[in-house]
């Protein structure tokens, strides 16, 4: 369902709700698993929703070996390229701590990429220089390892900004430092990671 865009309402597919969204600027919109519980969150405040999991009770705790105590980072892209966003949340909770995007023409990568250098760029902000970050993408962790985007994404006017973006992130690591771990998720043993969005 979209809150904000072209035209708020509740959509039964995403290609209606993706019409509704692509392009417009603060777009708000979620995906809930049944037409009732979309009406009624139509009815609510976009914010008491977005960013928040949905509660289930057959959820089980996170597997040995994780640190709850950490951001996990993911990006979706509805084709390549397509509609493209990324985000990050708290690997224990799942609260949402930033969620960027939609953008036009990305890809999966480049969203990967810049949602470990925005969860760098935060926890620094915010003092927190020991705690990990998650990825599932060795393309993304490799390329903020060694400060270079190697995509064979096109420029074009539609996705300038993701360009942008990614000048910034790259002048970010240049000219910073940091002591987070960036850490690899394993989804073969540990299932999705945390800030997966839901869309395979």
């Amino acid at each position: 369902m979209v809150w904000t865009g072209v035209k708020p309402g509740v959509y039964d597919n995403w290609e209606d709700c993706k019409a509704n969204i692509l392009g417009f600027e603060g777009a708000q919109y979620k995906s809930f698993p049944d037409k009732n519980s979309a009406d009624a969150a139509f009815r609510d405040n976009p914010w008491q929703h977005i960013g928040k999991k949905a509660k289930d009770k057959t959820s089980q705790p996170l597997p040995k070996g994780i640190i709850k105590n950490s951001l996990s980072v993911d990006a979706s892209s509805l084709g390549n390229p397509g509609i493209m966003e990324y985000r990050g949340v708290r690997t224990g909770s799942g609260d949402e701590i930033f969620r960027m995007g939609p953008y036009r023409d990305g890809n999966n990568n480049i969203g990967e990429f810049l949602a470990i250098v925005h969860g760098l760029a935060l926890l620094k902000k915010q003092g927190l220089h020991q705690m990990p970050i998650y990825s599932d993408s060795k393309t993304a962790m490799s390329w903020v390892r060694n400060k270079k985007v190697n995509s064979n994404l096109v420029r074009t006017p539609r996705n300038a900004i993701i360009f942008e973006l990614v000048e910034r992130a790259l002048s970010w690591l240049n000219t910073n430092t940091y002591r987070n771990p960036i850490l690899k998720w394993d989804t073969p043993v540990w299932g999705e990671i945390p800030a997966d969005f839901g869309r395979k």
